[in-house]
């Protein structure tokens, strides 16, 4: 009798082991996504160990996993760290064990170590749409395939306005997190079709000219953007963009000489807490942890810069400074529709951008508002 009781045990024991067994098999689905690159990629769907190659992905990552988005992330570039502060800071004190995350080094280096993305673990590599070419001439695509490590491209910062969509509708497939990249789309969709319905039917020569400085006190004047990011955000909340007519990437270096002598109806300039990673910075100190009265002040040396006092931006402060990192993030609409309610304040006197960020970090972020990301020269 007690044989048979052991023999029945046994027995729903393997029956057991082989039903967790057969639902982990089931749990591990491989599917095929085409990554931002055009690449078809096999890659396990929901993986638990990922490696970010830019720490701001996190913006991205933070919306899907919002429970915890370093639950699956086992290493990350340090931009975020070292060029967003204040948002470290908030991520940090709400989950401590981001500071065990490994540190991958700086994303825009020269070589990428391909033995440590393999030392931990690493299922699925998440790589910038701007580093393709580098990582196919390294070979180390080729690698990391060898290795079984699915690499897949994404794209935020190189063509923002067309490529967030489907980078986080991607992500969201990968992830297992396909109904949060939906809500997404559709509060984007929201608020970006709500510009371009009411900017659509304002001729280009009613558009303002607006010259854009990329990193203002950080980088040399006049580094600007061209017909990408944030030139195009400035193009789709109904401005034209100074060096949209030079440059057809995202960025390029004007002369000061240059775009005085233009003198733009609209200065802007981006700005975030680069003091801990570059001790000279005089940028604008834009951020979560951003306060009004010093970004006043930082808003003002830079405008009070030799030959700026003549411009009729200045002049009539028509001078906007924005939070840098809205050129890496899916969010940036915000800093369109604080754009548009610039150029337009009777057509958008119903929307308030500040509030919309706030609702935004309501329903798809788990760290809370807090800061400044843009401010006008008063």
């Amino acid at each position: 009798m007690a044989a048979s009781r052991w023999f029945r045990r046994l027995t729903s024991a393997l029956t057991l082991g082989m039903a967790l067994l057969g639902a982990a098999t089931a749990w591990a689905e491989t599917i095929e996504v085409t990554d931002l690159a055009g690449r078809v990629v096999k890659v396990t769907r929901d993986p638990q160990k990922i490696v970010l190659s830019e720490g701001r992905q996190l913006y991205t990552l933070a919306m899907l996993d919002r429970d915890d988005p370093f639950k699956r992330v086992v290493g990350w570039g340090n931009d975020l760290i070292a060029n967003d502060p204040g948002a470290w800071a908030k991520y940090l004190a709400k989950f401590p064990k981001a500071k065990d995350v490994a540190d991958m080094g700086n994303p825009y280096a020269s070589d990428v170590s391909m033995e440590k993305i393999a030392a931990l673990g690493t299922e699925v590599y998440i790589l910038d749409l701007s580093n393709y070419f580098k990582a196919q001439e390294t070979g180390l695509l080729g690698k990391l395939e060898k290795a079984g490590i699915a690499t897949i491209f994404v794209d935020f910062r190189q063509d923002p306005t067309q490529n967030v969509l489907p980078s986080v509708q991607l992500l969201g497939r990968v992830l297992g997190r396909e109904k949060e990249a939906n809500a997404f789309s559709d509060y984007f969709l929201q608020q970006t079709r709500r510009i371009y319905a009411r900017v659509g039917a304002v001729p280009d020569k009613k558009k303002p000219l607006v010259f854009i400085e990329r990193a203002a006190g950080l980088l040399p004047c006049c580094a600007t953007f061209g017909a990408l990011n944030f030139g195009r955000f400035i193009e789709e909340a109904g401005g034209r963009n100074w060096g949209s007519q030079f440059f057809t990437g995202f960025q390029g270096d004007a002369a000061q000489e240059k775009v005085l002598s233009d003198n733009p109806d609209i200065y802007f300039l981006t700005g975030a807490n680069w003091y801990g990673s570059n001790p000279g910075s005089s940028a604008v100190s834009l951020g979560y942890d951003a306060t009004p009265e010093k970004v006043q002040k930082e808003i003002s040396a830079l405008m009070n810069r030799p030959g700026f006092q003549q411009l009729k931006a200045v002049q009539g402060k028509k001078v906007m400074a924005f939070y840098h990192q809205f050129y890496d993030a899916p969010y940036y609409f915000v800093a369109e529709l604080a754009m548009a309610k610039e150029f337009y304040p009777d057509l958008f006197k119903d929307v308030d951008p500040e509030a919309v960020f706030k609702e935004f970090h309501e329903k798809f972020l788990p760290i809370s508002y807090s800061g400044l990301f843009w401010a006008k020269l008063q």
